[in-house]
């Protein structure tokens, strides 16, 4: 750092003192291109069902999630990425319904890409919603099996890609699985399908709303510490950057958002590709908890802590917010 004038010869408040003076020194800018909004579907016609532990968040049936959709994209939202409520019926060791090419998320890829092509879909490619055991890989005798998740998740993302899903995020942290899907996608002629890999997921503490929502609350034997990230560790997660970069990944993810910013300048420091953050349903609950008390202002809160994303190098954020922020931001011009 260069040296400063000392005061009173500088006067740092100079550039505060108006509302032009700020807006010309800003260095961090909020745009509606940087937000993905996580959507949650369910089975039926006009069927919203709220959320409990999320308020103002919904799963939705793929027409109304069809009108939201477009709705989104017209506020300048480049990319929605999908999440099932899986019929419980439907959920099994074995997880065969994540590749079936007629489920939920499948139907609603074809959906909005026939009716919104200038929208980017991603899908996720894990096989906790459709596992009777909750997690995300195939478990036997207590144990989340690497090799054999694998395979079920090339099959998954194959079908993703050939739905017309542009991005596929791997949130599974199963070793490996990024050069398995990368190869596949390659050898089926899905050449410009992106992986936007969930590189740095950690075993967090902030996923509990999001379980609710994709109806897994309750199902989990256990937890997930044997594949996702210890939050104490720092250095792992450019390690396992480093493992998806090399292994075909276009994009990488850092999850949970906040708790995890440092994760996020190191990443964009280390690597300088495209990095994103996910605001992940724990904290989204935590600002719409504090802001029905009363104990903060939800507009400037929800703003400040996207911006924080952004100044800690991410490119892009998942945030349930999306549709929200891209039109406070319309209103601000």
């Amino acid at each position: 750092m260069y040296p400063l004038a000392p005061y009173p010869l500088s006067r740092p408040r100079r550039q505060r003192a108006a509302q032009w003076r700020r807006a010309l020194v800003q260095e961090t800018h909020l745009r509606a291109a940087d937000l993905i909004w996580p959507i949650f579907l369910i089975e039926g016609e006009n069927v919203t069902q709220p959320i409990g532990s999320m308020p103002g968040v919904s799963r939705m049936s793929i027409d109304i999630a069809l009108r939201e959709v477009e709705k989104a994209a017209a506020l300048g939202i480049p990319m929605v990425a999908l999440f099932p409520s899986t019929d419980p019926a439907k959920k099994t060791s074995s997880c065969e319904e994540a590749w079936n090419p007629d489920n939920l998320v499948c139907r609603a890829t074809r959906a909005i890409k026939a009716a919104l092509p200038q929208i980017g879909v991603m899908e996720d490619v894990a096989l906790d919603p459709y596992n009777a055991d909750g997690h995300d890989g195939i478990v036997r005798d207590g144990v989340i099996l690497n090799d054999e998740s694998v395979e079920a998740l090339v099959r998954q993302a194959l079908v993703q890609a050939e739905a017309g899903a542009d991005v596929l995020g791997p949130s599974d942290m199963m070793d490996g699985r990024i050069r398995a899907i990368r190869e596949a996608l390659e050898a089926a002629g899905h050449h410009d399908t992106i992986i936007l890999s969930y590189a740095a997921k950690y075993a967090s503490g902030f996923y509990g709303p999001f379980r609710e929502a994709v109806g897994a609350d309750g199902l989990l034997k256990g937890d997930k510490k044997t594949y996702q990230m210890n939050p104490a560790n720092s250095d792992e997660a450019l390690r396992e950057v480093a493992h998806d970069l090399a292994e075909g990944a276009d994009m990488v993810m850092v999850k949970p958002g906040m708790p995890y910013l440092d994760i996020c300048r190191r990443v964009k420091d280390s690597f300088a590709v495209p990095t994103f953050a996910y605001q992940v349903s724990g904290e989204y609950a935590m600002i719409e908890a504090a802001a029905a008390q009363g104990w903060l202002d939800r507009r400037s809160a929800v703003l400040e802590s996207l911006t924080a994303f952004k100044r800690a190098g991410c490119d892009g954020i998942l945030t349930y917010y999306a549709p929200l922020v891209a039109g406070w931001l319309a209103e601000q011009g």
